[in-house]
C-alpha cells in the first residue's frame, strides 16, 4: 500500500511540473516554466489577411532569431498566434484566448487600429503590455499605460501626406474615406487638417466601407470636383477597385493613401490603374539601407518571398518585446511596461524607434510611388511634424 501511494505521489508531482511547464510565463507566475509564451494578434484571415500574415511572419522570425541566441532569460520564446479574421468585433475574443486560455505574458498586434482599439482593453485591464506594430490611430494608446505602439501615429502621417502634395503644388483635393474604420477616419482627419493649414482646398468629401463593391456614385461626385490629387486613407481591401473605376470613369489625377495600402495584393489587384499613385508607409525592401538589407534577405531565406512594411513592422516590435523582457528581468506586467516605456533609438529595420511619454513611436518613413507596376520609394520623410 506504501508503495502504492508513494507512486501516486510521485505522478501527481509529475503532473504539476508538467503543468508549469506549459503554462509558460503567463500561468506561471512571470516565466517559471520553460517559455516565455507572447500572443501575437493578427487578422490571419479575412479581407486583410495579408497585413496578420506578414506581421506574424517577421514576428516568429525575430523569435527564432532570439532563440537562436539562447532565448530570453534561459528560456525559449513561444509565440502564440490568435486570429481576429479581419475584425474588430472578433478582436476580443481572439485577445481573451491569449489571455484567458494561453495565459501570455504579452500580447503583439494588432495590425488595423479598430482591431486594436477592441482589444486594448483586456490587456490593459489585465495588466499585461500589448505592443501594437502597425496601428496608427492616435486613440490606440489612450486605452492605458500598457498599451504601447512602435510605429508613428496619424497625425505623422498625415502631415507627410499633405505636405507631399503641397509641396508638388496640388492646391485642391478630394478626400474618399471608409466610415468602417478608424483608420481611415482619423488618418483623414489629420490630413485635412495639415493640407488645409498649407493652403490647401479639400473641394469634396465621399464615404465608402469596407467590404463595398460599387464606388461610382462617390467617384463620380469626386470627379465634379476637379481634384489635383485625391487622398485615400483606406485599406488595400477595396483601393484597387476605387482606382480602377476611377480611371473609368475619367478621372486622371494621383490618389495616395497611407501604409494602409501596403500589400503585395495591391498590384496584383490594381494593375495599370495604380500607376502614379502614392503612399507613405514604414520601410522599403529596396533601401540600401544594411539593416533594411539583412533582414530582406534572413527573411527570403525563411519565407521565400520579400517583406513587406507589416513583416518589417512584427519584426521590429517583437525584438523591441524581447528587449524590455530582457530589461525587465522577468515577465512581469508592471516592469515590462516600464522598460517598455523607456525604449529610446532602438535600432530597428524600419528606423531608430523612440518610445514618447505618450507610448507612442517616433520614427521615419517613407514616400512610396506606384511606378511601371512596382513600389518605388520616393523619398525618406522624417520627424517632420505638422505646425502649430
Amino acid at each position: 500500500m506504501s508503495t502504492r501511494r508513494s507512486f501516486l505521489a510521485s505522478l501527481a508531482t509529475a503532473i504539476l511540473l508538467a503543468g508549469g511547464l506549459l503554462l509558460g510565463c503567463g500561468g506561471g507566475g512571470g516565466g517559471s516554466g520553460a517559455t516565455i509564451d507572447i500572443g501575437s494578434l493578427q487578422s490571419m484571415t479575412g479581407p486583410t489577411n495579408t497585413f496578420g500574415t506578414s506581421c506574424d511572419n517577421g514576428i516568429r522570425l525575430a523569435a527564432d532569431e532570439q532563440n537562436g541566441r539562447g532565448g530570453l532569460l534561459g528560456k525559449t520564446i513561444n509565440i502564440i498566434t490568435a486570429d481576429t479574421e479581419s475584425d474588430a468585433s472578433k478582436a476580443k475574443s481572439a485577445v481573451l484566448k491569449l489571455l484567458d486560455q494561453d495565459r501570455v505574458c504579452a500580447v503583439l498586434g494588432e495590425v488595423a487600429s479598430s482591431r486594436s482599439m477592441a482589444a486594448a482593453p483586456y490587456c490593459q485591464d489585465k495588466k499585461i503590455p500589448m505592443l501594437s506594430p502597425a496601428s496608427t490611430n492616435p486613440e490606440v494608446t489612450k486605452y492605458g499605460d500598457y498599451i504601447f505602439r512602435s510605429c508613428y501615429i496619424d497625425d505623422l502621417q498625415g502631415a507627410w501626406i499633405a505636405q507631399y502634395a503641397a509641396e508638388n503644388k496640388m492646391p485642391t483635393a478630394a478626400m474618399l474615406v471608409d466610415q468602417q474604420q478608424d483608420y481611415s477616419k482619423g488618418l483623414a482627419k489629420a490630413i485635412e487638417a495639415e493640407y488645409t493649414r498649407l493652403g490647401g482646398k479639400i473641394a469634396r468629401t465621399e464615404n465608402y466601407r469596407t467590404g463595398d463593391n460599387d464606388f461610382s456614385v462617390p467617384l463620380t461626385a469626386i470627379k465634379d470636383s476637379k481634384p489635383d490629387i485625391v487622398f485615400l486613407p483606406g485599406y488595400y481591401s477595396e483601393v484597387p477597385a476605387i482606382v480602377k473605376t476611377a480611371r473609368e470613369l475619367g478621372i486622371t489625377c494621383p490618389f495616395m493613401g497611407g501604409d494602409g495600402w501596403e500589400s503585395d495584393k495591391l498590384i496584383e489587384r490594381g494593375g495599370a490603374a495604380l500607376e502614379g499613385c502614392l503612399f507613405t508607409t514604414h520601410s522599403d525592401s529596396n533601401d540600401p539601407d544594411p539593416r533594411v538589407q539583412g533582414f530582406v534577405t534572413r527573411y527570403k531565406a525563411k519565407y521565400g518571398k520579400v517583406p513587406d512594411a507589416m513583416a518589417v513592422l512584427g519584426y521590429d516590435a517583437a525584438n523591441i518585446m524581447f528587449k524590455a523582457i530582457q530589461t525587465a528581468g522577468g515577465t512581469e506586467g508592471p516592469k515590462m511596461r516600464d522598460a517598455l516605456a523607456a525604449t529610446r533609438d532602438f535600432p530597428g529595420v524600419s528606423g531608430d524607434i523612440t518610445i514618447n511619454k505618450d507610448r507612442n513611436a517616433e520614427k521615419p518613413g517613407v514616400v512610396i510611388e506606384i511606378k511601371t507596376g512596382k513600389f518605388q520609394m520616393k523619398q525618406r520623410v522624417g520627424l517632420k511634424k505638422p505646425n502649430p
